[in-house]
């Protein structure tokens, strides 16, 4: 029976002018697959103008000084924990000695009285679990003689504080151990900030290299300029005839003590002088190279004073002074969190350890914005 439906009309044409249904299924695909690429495309983030890397590399420096007074807190820490230790062990042993003395006495004795007939008291103390309960039995006790009361008070003296002495330093021990680790974090975190501003630096190109030297000489020549300005008044301040605090420019010679500098800051200044050019390394006390605070702490010690190894600890010596009162030997702290420190030398400018990749040099107090200021005796 002949059929009634309609003849279905191709939709796909034959090798003579006619479209493949293969043909059609590549070209939907590459289509379909054109569309995916571009909705999910993501938007390609903006390079970062110099400015911002410049302002992203100085905070790096920052927050790396920041972890370096941390690693330099845990690390004097760490350092004294370690000398009660080693003070602690040679206590003990030394106490081990006297305790195995007494130890002997009391052996000579129980031997003695062993070899005269029975079992003395001497040799049931030191066969006994529990010397305390022995002690107890006065009846005992009385039948010692007073070299072998007294060879039992050495001993259990000896004993208890032989005791207390490994109590204090498995304790210190334990607490080294803390110091220990809070130095190794500090420490890699230092390391991260660091290498995160030299790889910030090293994807800068030949010319936006030379845009961020640019804007560093201007940050210098403003800095310079307000120094300029500090010793201006510096100059009128002084009475008549008095001798010139002098910038310091240049090599750090050249700039002469005021009259009122005590003579421990004037050799606090001769030392800090003398180390002009030597490298900036974080957690450093000298001779070779310095951190910030290592500079200032190695520069008074010179001149007879101790400071503490932070600028945390150091900001709290000596007493407080105002920019504008600034003497030859003051110390100067910067940023809000007193992560920096350099020494005045007059005129408005300084000597510090700056940042890593620097050396040892004389700039502008102005250059970084300032905290406060302390004067030492």
């Amino acid at each position: 029976m002949a059929s009634h439906r309609k003849p279905r009309t191709p939709i796909l044409a034959t090798p003579g002018g006619r479209r493949t249904a293969t043909g059609l299924t590549t070209a939907a695909l590459a289509s379909v697959t054109l569309l995916s690429q571009t909705a999910n495309a993501a938007p390609k983030a903006p390079q970062p103008t110099v400015e911002e890397v410049k302002a992203k590399v100085d905070g790096l420096y920052q927050q790396a000084e920041v972890a370096t007074q941390k690693y330099n807190a845990a690390k004097e820490k760490a350092d004294g924990q370690q000398r009660t230790v080693n003070r602690l062990l040679d206590e003990a042993a030394r106490r081990a000695d006297k305790m195995n003395e007494s130890r002997r006495r009391l052996g000579a004795f129980a031997s003695a009285q062993y070899q005269s007939g029975g079992i003395s008291p001497t040799a049931q103390l030191m066969l006994a679990k529990d010397p305390q309960q022995f002690v107890d039995r006065n009846h005992l006790m009385e039948q010692l003689t007073g070299q072998q009361k007294q060879a039992i008070t050495d001993y259990q003296e000896q004993a208890a504080a032989a005791s207390r002495q490994r109590a204090e330093a498995t304790s210190s021990l334990e607490s080294l151990q803390q110091s220990q680790t809070s130095l190794k974090e500090n420490k890699r975190s230092v390391q991260t900030k660091l290498a995160e501003a030299r790889q910030l630096l090293s994807r800068l190109t030949a010319q936006e290299k030379a845009r961020l030297a640019e804007l560093e000489r201007q940050k210098e020549a403003e800095a310079e300029r307000k120094a300029a300005e500090q010793a201006r008044k510096e100059r009128q301040q002084q009475p008549s005839g008095g001798s010139s605090s002098g910038s310091g420019q240049g090599s750090g010679g050249g700039t002469s003590d005021s009259g009122s500098s005590s003579t421990k800051a004037q050799k606090a200044l001769a030392f800090a002088r003398a180390q002009i050019g030597k490298p900036y390394v974080w957690g450093a006390t000298g001779p070779s190279s310095y951190d910030c605070s290592g500079l200032t702490q190695a520069a008074w010690k010179a001149a007879g004073v101790d400071l503490p190894r932070t600028t945390w600890d150091q900001v709290k010596v000596g007493s407080r002074v105002g920019t504008s009162d600034l003497q030859p030997g003051d110390l100067v702290f910067f940023f809000n969190d007193i992560s920096h420190v350099g020494m005045y030398i007059g005129g408005g400018q300084m000597i510090h350890a700056p940042h890593p990749g620097a050396s040892v040099r004389v700039e502008s107090i102005y250059y970084m914005p300032i905290y406060g200021s302390v004067r030492l005796g």
